[in-house]
């Protein structure tokens, strides 16, 4: 191919550099670490003069109310250093060392954004918030060597590139939703998760607690709930719970990654594992045999008793005491065995128990039948492009979270021999979850009705933490390039390449993750 201007306005577009031979242009190689975070940021400035390397004699100094930010930091880099990396009260005007300040930051960033200058003498990360600086603290690593993400001590040197960021997010929901009712996980692979997703600056972890196959949360009201519904999932395993204890953990440890848990419980369908538990939940007061498959749409919770209502009121109100967000999820999806008038007057009977306890609706948008209230959220999972009611949610000012099932779940096969996953909703190859815009997606709804975008991962066929990751990477980074970065950055060639560039700190962290042949993978 000839190399002619207009080869060379693309690449410097992309941010890549063009090597030359005998008038033919090799493969584009991005010119800097900046080039290659993921997601992209809004303005990325590399400056090649300038270094700074961290030593051991380098401090990092904390806004006092970010302390937290700067403890995680320093527990990353202690490791892989083995440098003392001190954490001390960060002075008016820092000289030296890394700084995470919670003043200077321009007013553009927002609540989510951050500003990072990197030069010869220092490292400063500027932020509104602390949800600011645990963003600028994402690109920082990934500035770094992938290796500075070691669990043991490497060598050096460590030198963070110079340079300039500009960062804040486009849209403010950037969510993850994890299938734990399917097949069941413990608290150690949730924990490992939300440390994968955060990196990535993925802020909500969508927790799918209740399901047919598995109820996996302590409600002290209904103690066998957890103890009896809990006890198989899907292929007949051993299932299991998380105590209040555990979740109250899993909660906080999100919250110190900046990540928020929404929990969920599917209602009035997808609901076995609760009427196997307490036969009165059930129209003919018999509870079904617990449910080890993985069809969907046969049960339902009676919509006619006032049992019904008590559980659930019982249910939200200790799920609401155990939960920050000002959001729980009551699903709604699939409820094939309930009519639309029996929906329609249980919903409105569950609107009102969640204000109850001060929370507001999230879920799958077939609630919106039920007309709920403009602060719930629905999520939008289906395979078109258009939905009537929520096009007409979003004119009434509510607010739409985006997971449409053949572009954003991991759960389906990347091609016909993926051995994991479904194909239900299509196969997804990573091109796939990239090429499409959450901004103009849905017909009539407008970019400024969108919550944000989720990846759920369903987990019919998973079973272990290697599972997990092998469905969600690459696709995990892919929709949180969505949510986060500029319209103006969505490009398939340069987002290939700065996906590429995140396998060797993946192989560093031990993630196991599905080798695309559509990306040319860094060694």
């Amino acid at each position: 191919m000839r190399r002619t201007a207009g080869t060379l306005l693309l690449a410097a577009a992309l941010g890549l550099a063009v090597t030359t031979f005998g008038g033919s242009a090799t493969a584009a190689t991005p010119r800097s670490a900046y080039l290659n975070v993921v997601p992209a940021p809004v303005s990325a400035q590399p400056n090649a003069a300038a270094a700074y390397p961290i030593t051991a004699n380098t401090r990092i100094y904390v806004d006092p109310s970010a302390n937290q930010v700067g403890d995680y930091l320093a527990g990353i880099l202690r490791r892989s250093t083995g440098f003392p990396l001190p954490i001390t009260p960060a002075p008016a005007t820092p000289t030296d060392g890394i700084a995470l300040l919670l003043t200077g930051a321009g007013t553009q960033v927002g609540a989510q954004g951050y500003q990072l200058d990197a030069s010869t003498a220092k490292v400063v990360i500027r932020a509104q918030t602390v949800d600011g600086l645990r963003a600028g603290v994402q690109t920082l690593r990934q500035l770094l060597p992938a290796k500075a993400d070691s669990p043991t001590v490497q060598s050096g040197p460590w030198a963070v590139p110079g340079g300039h960021v500009l960062d804040y997010p486009r849209f403010a929901q950037r969510g993850a939703m994890l299938d734990v009712a399917r097949h069941f996980f413990p608290v150690g692979t949730v924990k490992r998760y939300i440390d994968e997703i955060a990196l990535y600056k993925v802020n909500v972890l969508h927790l799918h607690l209740a399901d047919d196959q598995g109820w996996r949360i302590e409600i002290k009201s209904w103690p066998k709930l957890a103890t009896y519904g809990g006890s198989t999932e899907v292929g007949g395993g051993p299932g299991g719970y998380y105590t209040q204890a555990d979740y109250q953990g899993i909660v906080a440890y999100a919250q110190s990654r900046g990540v928020t848990v929404i929990p969920e419980i599917d209602m009035p369908g997808h609901t076995n594992a609760a009427l196997a538990s307490y036969a009165e939940l059930n129209c003919n007061g018999v509870a079904p045999p617990l449910y080890t498959g993985t069809d969907v749409g046969f049960s339902s919770l009676c919509i006619s008793k006032d049992v019904t209502y008590t559980f659930l009121d019982d249910v939200i109100r200790e799920l609401s005491a155990l939960t920050p967000s000002p959001y729980l999820h009551i699903g709604g999806d699939e409820a094939k065995v309930t009519s639309d008038p029996d929906y329609i007057a249980f919903e409105q009977k569950v609107f009102p128990i969640l204000q109850k306890y001060g929370k507001h609706a999230e879920g799958w948008h077939d609630f919106l039948k039920a007309n709920p209230p403009t602060s719930a959220v629905p999520e939008f999972w289906g395979t078109t492009n258009s939905d009537a009611n929520v096009t007409a949610a979003a004119q009434r000012g509510t607010k739409i979270l985006l997971a449409p099932a053949n572009k954003t779940y991991l759960d389906m096969k990347y091609n016909s021999s993926t051995p994991l996953g479904q194909n239900w909703a299509g196969y997804i190859e990573v091109k796939t979850a990239f090429n499409w815009n959450p901004g103009s997606y849905l017909q009539g709804v407008p970019e400024s009705a969108i919550a944000g975008v989720e990846a759920p991962l369903w987990s019919e066929t998973l079973v272990t933490t290697r599972d997990i990751e092998y469905m969600a990477f690459p696709r995990l980074p892919t929709i949180a390039e969505l949510g986060w970065s500029p319209a103006a950055t969505h490009n398939w060639t340069a987002f290939r390449a700065r996906l590429g560039a995140q396998a060797p700190r993946w192989k560093v962290l031990g993630i196991n993750y599905y080798p695309s042949s559509q990306i040319v993978w860094a060694k």
